[in-house]
Parts: C-alpha cells; structure tokens; sequence
C-alpha cells in the first residue's frame, strides 16, 4: 500500500560526527532487534507479518527500496486514502525535513521548502528551491501546485540536491505526483466526500481498452465547501474551496518494444481570495482583530481565478535487452487573477489586485543502459518559460495613488546529464554523475505611480516613475555527483554521496530604482555542496525497517527576498547570502507487530545557521552584515510523526484504522524575527476506512487535526509602511471530520 521512491542525500564537510550519530541512531533501533531475529517465530509465520517490497525509480529505472542510496518519501495511493491525505502539503507529516504549505494570501500557491531550502516569495520570474513534477514533467511556478490528490499512484519527495538526474532548480529537493498509468484494463471508480464546513466532493475515473494496443483513460474531481471564516464587513467566505479539475491520458503501444503516451490535465480554481487576520489593531479603522482567525474584513472584491493546464507526449522505446530511450516533450500554462488586501480592513488602502500569466515548453530526451555491472542514465534537456504579471499597491486613502509593478522574464535553459552505478563485487559499487545547466534570462521590469484607485491591465493617468529597466544575463553551471554504496549483508546497505546544487539567477521583478539605484541589476545564482552518509536496514525477517541518513550542506549566495517599508512604499530586493551552514538528521522506521498492526516513525532534526548575510539598507545607503539577526524560514529545528496501523475483519471485509501525531517546533515565517512567528505544534490525525470482501465497495471516515489547534503558516508583516501597523496572518485548517463512500470495478 506504501510505495516508495529515493533520491539523493549528503554531508557537509563541516563535520562527519552527524553521520555518526545517524548510524548510531540505527544500531540503538535494530540491534536488539538483531538478537531477536534468531529466536523468532517460524518463517511461514514471519512472512506473513512481513514488509512488503517496494520498486522505486528514483534513479530513473525500476530499485528495491533498500538498494537505492537516495532519500525519498512516498506514499502510495490506499495509504494516502486511509490516512486522509487530500491535498499535496499534508505531505510534509509524512516526511522528515519537508515544508509543504498554502503560501500566503492564497488557495493553491505552493510554499515548499526541503531541508531549510526552499522559496519564500512566489512571484512570477522567481526560481523554487524545491521542483514539483507531474509525472515527469517540471512545474516551474508554484501557483496551483498546491494540488488536491486524485486518481494518483503516488506521491514521492525526494530530499537533497536532484539536479543531476532532475533538473532545474531542484537545489533542496523535489516532489512528484505521480498519476496512476493505464493498465490496459477496463475500470471505474466513483468516490463522494461530505465533511464539515459543508464539505461536497466527488471523484471520477476510469480507463478503457479501445484495442489489445490502445486504451485511453480519464479522471476528474470537483470540490466544494463552505469557508472556514467570513469577510465580516461584506459576509462574503474566506478559506472556501471551489475546485473544477480533470485529467485525460491515452497510450499506444504500437509495437512489443515501443510505447506512446499522452497525457492533458486542467484545473480551474474559482475559491474566494484568501483574507488575512490581523495581529494588531487597525491604526486608521480603529478596529481590533476578530476573534476568529479565518475571519477578516477587506475593502475588495473576494473574485479569484487560477488556471493550470498542460499536456505531454512521452514515447518509451526499448532499443535492445541493454538499452531503452525516452523522448518527453511538454507545455504547461496558467493564469492567476486575484485581489490581495494587504491590511485586512474595510479601508481602500494597502489594496493589491494582481495577476499572474505563465508559459513553459520543455522537451527531454534520455538514454536509459543497464547490463552486467554498469547501470546509467542519460539526457538532454531543454526548457523555454515566459512569466509576466501585474500588481497594483493601492496606498492609504486620501493619497489617491496606486504604485503598479509589472514586467517579464523569458527562460531559455539547455541542460546535459548522466549518472551511472558500476558494481565492482557482491557488496561494493560506485556512483558518478553531472550535470551542465546553462539559462539566459532576459527581463523587463517596471514601477509606475498612476492617479487614483487602478487596476492591472486598466489604463490611468501616470504621475511618476520608481522603476524602468530591462536586463539580460547568461547563468551556467556543472553539479557533479559521486557516491559508494556497501551492501553488507541482504538486509543492510551503507551509503555515502557528495552532490552538488544548483538554483538560477535573474531579476527581482520588484525592483524599486527610486530607493536602491541597484535593483534593476541581476542577482547571481545559489550554490549548495551537500554531504550524507545514510543507511537502509531490514530486520526479523523484514518484520522492521530502519532507514537513516545524515547530511551537512555548505549553501553559498543564497538567494533571499526581502521587503522593507519606506517612505509610504515597498523596496524589495534579492540578496545573495554569503554562505550558510545546514546540518541534519533523518530517520524512517516502520515496524510490523503482527498479521493486524503496524507502526511507523519519521523523525527529522535541521541544524541551520547563516554565516553571512551583507544587506543593503535602502534607508541609510550602507551594507552590513546581519547574519547574527537572520534565521533560517520555513525551517522548524524538528519535525516528527508517530503513526499506528490496525487491520482487523469485519462485517464480511477489512477495516483499516490509523491514526498518527504529528509534531513541528517553532518556526519562524520570515528570516527576520517578527510577530508572525508561531510556536510549535502537535496534530492529531485518525482515520477508518472499511474495504467490501469483493474489494468493489469502501467506506472512510477521517478526522484531521482533531485537537483544532492553530497553525500559523504564513503572513504579511509590513509595520511602519503608510502609518499603518499592517501585520496580517494566514493558518493551516481547523478541526475538520469527512465521510467518503467509494465504489469501484
């Protein structure tokens, strides 16, 4: 039911004693269990009890699990429905190290983070840390990759550097949805949901076989409910959900050796815009903050459009029993029309009425080799991307000026790569692997102040100008990957790897020239060196699996946004930090006590400190260096899951219960200190689902985060900008409790 896909780990050469202690967290676990082993339970028995094996690609062809010397998460499609995973960010309790959440101020923007790398600012013409995939298809904005999960094979995250097998901007990880594939059989399955704050969804699917060779396939999903919270002043929702998606696939097998597939999906996301909850009292209003966090007031409309689509033709052609070669080819697009209100009040200032448009081609060509003791994956790639945007900053009523920034940025990226393992004996092998990334990025970018309340798009009078460039620069880069692999037993594999990171350059699509003559120019890429030794064991006779690694990453010109109130405006800018230092430890471990229960474990600890950070102050004119007051974001020190499993039979089938806690320390939103940073939290997560004997019928109920704690998961934080205290925060869900009735053939 859990499937799993691994991909790259490391360890810095700050220090090996993390990868000491991460080895020795695996003997403490399995050792006990070692001795155990000898006297247990007769092997019939034992097998009965017994892990299953998981086949993962992470290294792009089919692995055992405990081979593979990467580290990756993944969840499989019946463990996502029987522990009541809905949505993409609730992935981020089921893996060590992993920020998966709604950025602020919106419904399906993505804020991802893997191992204290990630991306802060979701604007259009920024690069994620973090690479999201659909199938094998790079997603380069994160608006709408927030996605709902349906008709899904699994998800998989992938921690650490993947750049040289998976490309672009994968500097801190990467995480795939993975669809479920045509099987060449007839099938359908039907699925509603009904749940508080009047939850109504259904899914569809199903697939059908037009010939021996050609089957084709769809599925789709339609959300509805009620919002957590209101825009007092208008009654309108916030935090609702209206979602249309769907996704059509066909395949083509048109000879024994030779594979066609194509594949179109679309999501239409019409969900109020999201209000924040102020933290002060409104300097200009006089009105205190509500006392429901999912409630706000706005001096906007609650209109909100996302679109995302796209479509791919993949043809998998096994030249020989050796070789195999893929040629992936692929367009993505979407629209993003939205008002933001800065200051959450019935005042018409601090208004942000935006939108997004983005467009991306990418074309993959690989050559796959395995025979004897030489396995290897190879490729070319390339990749052409167009964002532009709008947003308008409407100041404080009575100024009667709106300050719009606007522009685009074009992408052009070629990229070449190979990896390949050679087994030297039985117990020892050998990795090596690179890859060469070249973009150019050509941007324009502007700042205008017009008269009155405008809109993106809508003409005005214009007064006065922050901001007008265009810039054009080149960024390229070699990340190499070498790795050992010792195989000690058929239980116990040892690993150690050194990869190396790499996320582009480009141009902060905010620059304001009227308060930092610099803006219009390039900030330069981000580096990470990335160290980690791990191990992967199996124990009593697969009854226990213990999975650990530790990693110390050297990160260089780290790229931070910042945005500072001044004189009644924003100046933002992007800084390359000097260099940053992230340790840490991470630990999997799942036990099987019987035939009917089963437990699991996800530990993960980050160590993450900057060593230098030079800050431009837009105010004073001077640089200097703020590293003692910076800390890292969207980084909490520990993150853990405790998780149980219970199969029992009942009323003529099976019923699964689960239930998991679910712990984040204390983090902080911003690298700055503020208001907006939130303690730590624990959720508490169960669920039932019941499966029919014939395996047609199931019913699931689940309730997550059963104790209603608040979760505090983003915000706005700007306190002196236009005489306002303008603080405004943004929370994970309430309490929720759903029923589902699924049927399927």
């Amino acid at each position: 039911m859990a499937q799993n896909n691994y991909k790259l780990h490391r360890t810095t050469h700050t220090s090996f004693k993390p990868a000491v202690l991460a080895l020795t967290i695996s003997a403490v676990l399995a050792g006990p269990v070692y001795a155990a082993e000898q006297s247990a339970e007769p092997a019939a028995k034992k097998e009965e009890a017994a892990l299953e094996v998981i086949q993962v690609t992470a290294r792009r062809t089919a692995e055992n699990l405990q081979s593979v010397p990467v580290a990756v998460t993944s969840i499989g499609a019946e463990d996502l429905k029987q522990k009541g995973i809905e949505n993409l960010t609730a992935i981020q309790q089921q893996s060590p190290n992993t920020t998966l959440q709604v950025s602020r101020g919106t419904n399906s923007t993505l804020t991802a983070y893997i191992r204290g790398i990630g991306q802060q600012d979701p604007l259009w013409g920024f690069e994620p840390g973090v690479g999201i995939y659909i199938d094998d298809v790079y997603m380069a904005r994160p608006q709408g990759a927030a996605m709902d999960i349906y008709d899904v094979e699994r998800i998989e995250v992938l921690r650490g550097p993947q750049g040289t097998l998976y490309g672009r901007n994968t500097i801190g990880g990467a995480v795939k949805y993975v669809t479920k594939p045509l099987s060449g059989e007839d099938e359908f399955a039907i699925r509603g949901t009904v749940g508080s704050y009047h939850q109504r969804d259904l899914k569809l699917s199903g697939q059908k076989a037009i010939t021996d060779k050609f089957s084709i396939g769809a599925a789709g999903a339609f959300y509805d409910r009620d919002g957590f919270g209101k825009y007092l002043n208008t009654g309108a929702e916030n935090y609702n959900k209206d979602i249309i998606t769907g996704r059509f696939s066909a395949q083509y097998q048109a000879l024994d050796n030779l594979r066609f597939n194509f594949a179109y999906d679309k999501t239409k996301d019409d969900s109020n815009s999201k209000g924040g909850h102020r933290l002060t009292p409104s300097l200009l209003t006089k009105e205190t903050p509500p006392s429901n966090v999912y409630d706000s007031n706005t001096s906007m409309p609650a209109t909100n459009m996302v679109r995302t689509e796209g479509h791919s033709l993949t043809m998998a052609w096994d030249i020989n029993a050796d070789w195999t070669m893929k040629a992936i080819t692929a367009k993505r697009e979407g629209v993003t029309d939205t008002n933001i209100d800065f200051d959450a009040t019935k005042l018409p200032s601090l208004d942000v009425p935006a939108f997004y448009e983005d467009e991306q081609t990418s074309h993959e060509l690989q050559f796959l080799y395995n025979s004897g003791p030489l396995k290897f994956a190879s490729g070319l790639y390339s990749f052409e991307g167009d964002a532009c945007g709008a947003f308008g900053t409407v100041l404080v009523s009575g100024l009667g000026v709106t300050i719009e920034n606007g522009g685009c940025v074009q992408t052009d990226s070629f990229a070449g790569y190979a990896q390949g393992t050679y087994q030297v004996n039985d117990q020892w092998s050998f990795t090596l692997g690179g890859r060469y990334t070249e973009d150019d990025k050509d941007a324009n970018v502007y700042r205008y102040v017009y008269l009155g309340y405008k809109l993106p798009r809508i003409s005005a009078t214009k007064i006065g100008t922050q901001s007008d460039f265009k810039g054009s620069e080149n960024f390229s880069h070699f990340s190499p990957r070498v790795g050992f692999e010792y195989q000690a037993d058929d239980n116990m594999m040892v690993y150690g790897s050194y990869t190396d990171g790499f996320k582009s350059g480009g141009f902060d699509m905010r620059g304001n020239q009227s308060v930092n003559p610099n803006a219009g120019d390039p900030y330069q890429p981000e580096t990470v060196d990335t160290y980690e030794l791990g191990v992967k064991s199996e124990w009593l006779d697969r009854r226990l699996r213990v999975n650990a690694a530790v990693f110390a990453s050297a990160y260089d010109d780290m790229q931070v946004t910042v945005q500072r109130a001044v004189n009644n405006t924003v100046a933002s800018q992007v800084l390359n930090a000097a260099s940053a230092d992230i340790n840490g430890i991470e630990l999997e471990a799942t036990a099987v006590a019987s035939d009917a229960l089963q437990f699991n474990l996800i530990v993960g600890y980050t160590d993450a400190k900057f060593n230098e950070v030079l800050f431009y102050d837009a105010v004073t004119k001077t640089t200097s260096d703020v590293s003692g007051l910076w800390s890292f974001a969207n980084t909490p020190e520990l993150t853990a899951t405790l998780g149980g499993k219970y199969t029992v039979a009942m009323y003529g089938g099976e019923l699964v219960l689960n239930a998991n806690l679910s712990h984040r320390s204390e983090t902080q939103i911003f690298e700055l200190p503020s208001m907006l940073d939130y303690g730590g939290y624990t959720l508490f997560n169960a669920g039932a689902t019941w499966y029919s004997a014939d395996g047609h019928w199931d019913v699931s109920l689940q309730g997550r985060n059963l104790g209603d704690k608040i979760t505090r998961i983003a915000g706005y934080n700007f306190p002196l900008l236009a005489a306002e205290q303008t603080i405004t925060a943004y929370y994970g869900d309430p309490r929720t409790v759903s029923l589902s009735l699924g049927y399927r053939f």
